[in-house]
């Protein structure tokens, strides 16, 4: 309500209460007036009653006859003619009797009432009032009165009084009277309402005063709450009031502006691409968007780039002087012991400057510094973010708060911006690097063949293949452990390394053998690089645990494009096949291929053809089942469908067949066959976990699969949601989005999709991005030395972090034994599959 308003209002209540007051006085003061002066008649005519009643007496004591009494009678009415007064005197029968009637009123109820019960009477109403008051026989009267006794009623006097005009005259008097007050009543009751009213406008002008200076909850903080002088009361009540309300809001109250800034701060929790790539200038911004809120003039972060090293950077506001900056190196090393309970660390140091052309005006006592700190598990990376901030800043607990939510949230968004960088820094790596030795991985060899063998035949030159194989690596494994043998291979790694040209692209096809691609090279060069490694390896000697000194031999064959083969994969075969020849004939050996060895392996790859067309044929294709394991309650949940082929008592597995088939582009029907003999098994068993089945990107982009596959599970009564397809990466996979029609046709059957061996290709996380994925099956590669390669470790938290924030399901593959598994369950990869869980065979597994 606005103030002019409660003044009119006070004003009208004013009048109102006066003008009140009046009629109340009036009507009182009339009241009172009127009562008296009626009391004071009432007197007058009672004792009128009275005197006329002695006179009765003196008279009837005379013996006056009739005619005398009569004329009395007529003298006492004429004396009051013309008042307020009337007598009436009355006669009894007994005396009428005896002396005859005179002139009387008329007998009334009144007068028979007090012949009847000889007592006096007196009645009154508002306007009149009457005694009566009866004459009785003494002793005396009844010489005359001889027909009565003493007691007997003679007769009666009555007198009225009629007040009406009386009251009339007496209430226009005083309403006169009342009149002529009333305005000095109203000038009273305004001057009165001028100075009440000039207290309230002092009080609520001062009160909205202060209310209008508050701007901020700081200037509510700040408020004046002393009381006004000329004050009431109330308000002085309401003051004290707010003065206790500000007390409390001092630690509840946040101003708006620093609530802004944490919203501003909490959207920036969307990190982008550029934010990864420019993260120091985006930080270098933030600072002074935090200084618009704060008196801050740095910002400190601090993280581990691996076990023992710190990455310091801060970030100043301006330029400061060598002192500060030597300050807040000191204070950024005491963050780290103190967080993270380290007396000797190792670290990188680097001053970021906002704004060069601004020098920073502080000495070491006008700023201090708030920090917080965390600790993530994957990726391992250790944080600390601190705030150096203006020493002399309001310290309260909202302060400390603010302080908080701010460091907090830099925290989340630094250290998420650093674990993203690591996470995709490893990513990249192990794209297209074995875990293991670093080197490129198989995947990356077959890609630059390819690559390699279009450059060549552009440019019309020849370069060469080797694939190299330890001898006789199996029993160092047996007898010396798998961790020895990871040793042994990484030093096997490093010697080829450092036997090939600069040029050469070296690789780690899998297990003990290895890949090397020798551009630009004739039969000769490519023979020397071969011997080179052949005599280095012969030399190469490690200390087993036992003490005892542990070589190898090797094995190496050779292809050269164009003299063996144009085609990426016949020339690897043919080198492949080389190495075995060297295997065959002793080891330790180098075979070059001759006219008939390219004739022998195009005649096996030709009795490979031969093989799975009459598998095709005679439906000599059947299904394997391996089983796969929910760790958390260590039960068969789901079975893997693989395919053999049978021939003569010999039970073929896909790796020896399944290239031939993709290249006579028959692998669909293959797939074909294996379904369904896998669905009739599954029906006759009533087997009811998962199936999943591997198909080659070559097998699904065939139009009419899905549509068979539907045909099949309603033929079969098999329940859609209960089959999950499998896709591994190939390089014959072309077209991204008809791969992507595919998966999605799949999915809205009600079939779920998984991706096999994942992280070992360029392209596995865009098929994260682009389809709609149900399962994630871990390369086994990082799963073998989960143990013993922190590396290999880091990237299975990434991948299990990544999956249950799609939430994704993800399956360790290569899981070989009982302490591969027990760290899988630590780490929550949800599924484990390998020969420790269990080896394929022709029987579907179920729950244990």
């Amino acid at each position: 309500m606005q103030i002019k308003t409660l003044k009119n209002y006070f004003r009208v209540s004013m009048v109102s209460i006066t003008f009140s007051l009046f009629l109340v006085f009036y009507l009182f003061s009339s009241y009172i007036h009127t009562n008296l002066a009626i009391q004071e008649n009432q007197k007058i005519s009672e004792a009128l009653s009275k005197q006329v009643f002695n006179s009765m007496y003196q008279v009837m004591r005379q013996g006056w006859s009739r005619e005398q009494l009569q004329d009395f009678i007529n003298v006492t009415k004429n004396s009051f003619e013309g008042s307020s007064y009337s007598v009436d005197i009355y006669r009894a029968q007994k005396v009428e009797a005896l002396f005859g009637k005179i002139e009387q009123g008329q007998i009334t109820n009144d007068i028979k009432k007090v012949f009847e019960t000889k007592e006096k009477l007196f009645e009154s109403d508002e306007k009149s009032m009457k005694s009566v008051l009866p004459i009785i026989a003494k002793n005396e009267c009844l010489k005359c009165h001889t027909n009565s006794k003493e007691g007997d009623i003679l007769g009666a006097v009555k007198v009225d009084y009629n007040f009406e005009e009386m009251v009339n005259i007496t209430q226009n008097k005083y309403l006169l009277f009342s009149l002529i007050i009333l305005p000095i009543m109203f000038l009273i009751a305004y001057y009165i309402s001028l100075k009440i009213l000039k207290r309230i406008n002092f009080a609520i002008e001062n009160f909205k005063g202060k209310i209008e200076n508050v701007n901020s909850v700081k200037d509510f903080k700040n408020i004046d709450t002393t009381h006004a002088k000329d004050s009431f009361k109330e308000f002085e009540q309401i003051m004290t009031g707010l003065d206790i309300l500000s007390g409390k809001l001092k630690n509840i109250a946040v101003d708006k502006s620093i609530l802004e800034f944490e919203v501003k701060l909490l959207d920036k929790m969307v990190i982008t691409s550029d934010i990864i790539k420019d993260w120091k200038e985006y930080i270098k911004d933030l600072l002074h968007e935090i200084h618009n809120v704060l008196p801050v003039y740095c910002l400190i972060t601090i993280f581990k780039t691996d076990e023992e090293n710190y990455e310091i950077e801060i970030f100043w506001l301006g330029k400061p002087d060598e002192n500060i900056k030597n300050h807040l190196e000191k204070t950024a090393i005491n963050m780290i012991t103190e967080y993270h309970n380290l007396t000797v660390i190792d670290y990188a140091l680097k001053h970021n400057i906002s704004t060069e052309e601004h020098d920073l005006q502080l000495t070491i006592d006008d700023i201090e510094h708030e920090a917080k700190s965390i600790l993530l598990d994957a990726p391992r990376i250790g944080g600390i973010v601190g705030l150096g901030i203006q020493s002399n800043t309001e310290k309260d607990s909202i302060h400390s708060i603010v302080i908080d939510s701010i460091l907090t949230t830099l925290l989340n968004l630094v250290g998420s911006i650093k674990a993203i960088n690591k996470y995709t820094e490893n990513l990249e790596f192990y794209a297209t690097r074995d875990p293991l030795t670093g080197l490129f991985s198989q995947r990356v060899f077959r890609d630059l063949l390819h690559y390699e063998i279009k450059r060549a035949g552009r440019h019309e030159y020849k370069f060469g293949v080797l694939v190299i194989d330890c001898d006789n690596f199996k029993p160092i494994n047996d007898t010396y452990g798998h961790s020895f043998g990871d040793d042994f291979l990484v030093e096997f790694a490093h010697l080829l390394e450092s036997s090939k040209r600069d040029e050469d692209i070296l690789s780690r096809y899998g297990g003990d053998e290895f890949t090397l691609i020798l551009p630009e090279s004739t039969e000769k060069e490519v023979y020397t690089v071969a011997l080179r490694i052949l005599e280095r390896v012969e030399k190469l000697e490690i200390d087993a645990p036992d003490g005892t000194k542990v070589g190898v031999t090797v094995s190496i064959g050779m292809a050269i494009f164009p003299d063996h083969s144009t085609e990426s994969k016949e020339l690897f075969n043919i080198a492949d096949g080389m190495m075995y020849e060297a295997k065959s004939q002793g080891k330790n050996a180098i075979r070059f291929p001759s006219e008939y060895d390219i004739e022998k392996i195009h005649q096996d790859i030709e009795d490979k053809s031969m093989i799975v067309l009459d598998a095709i044929k005679n439906e000599k294709i059947i299904p394997h089942f391996q089983p796969i394991m929910n760790t958390s309650n260590n039960t068969i949940e789901i079975n893997e469908l693989l395919m053999r082929i049978e021939i003569e008592n010999e039970i073929l597995t896909a790796g020896k067949f399944i290239e031939t088939a993709e290249s006579l582009g028959i692998v669909h029907k293959m797939d074909y066959i294996v379904i369904e003999k896998a669905f009739k098994k599954i029906n006759e068993t009533n087997y009811t976990g998962l199936l999943f089945i591997n198909l080659s990107p070559k097998a699904l982009i065939i139009g009419e699969f899905i549509e068979k596959i539907v045909n099949l599970t309603h033929v079969y009564n098999i329940d859609k949601k209960n089959i999950v397809f499998e896709i591994t990466e190939r390089e014959t996979v072309k077209s991204f989005s008809l791969l992507e029609k595919f998966v999605q046709n799949l999915k809205m059957e009600g079939f779920s999709f998984a991706i096999d061996d994942f992280g070992s290709g360029f392209s596995t996380f865009h098929y994260v991005k682009k389809f709609p994925i149900d399962y994630i099956k871990i390369d086994g590669d990082f799963i073998i030395n989960l143990y013993k390669d922190k590396k290999d470790l880091a990237f299975v938290k990434s991948i299990v972090a990544l999956a249950k924030e799609l939430e994704v399901f993800t399956i360790a593959e290569f899981v070989e034994d009982e302490k591969i598994l027990e760290f899988l369950k630590k780490i929550e990869v949800d599924y484990a599959q390998g020969f420790y869980i269990g080896k394929p065979s022709a029987n579907l597994s179920t729950r244990k």
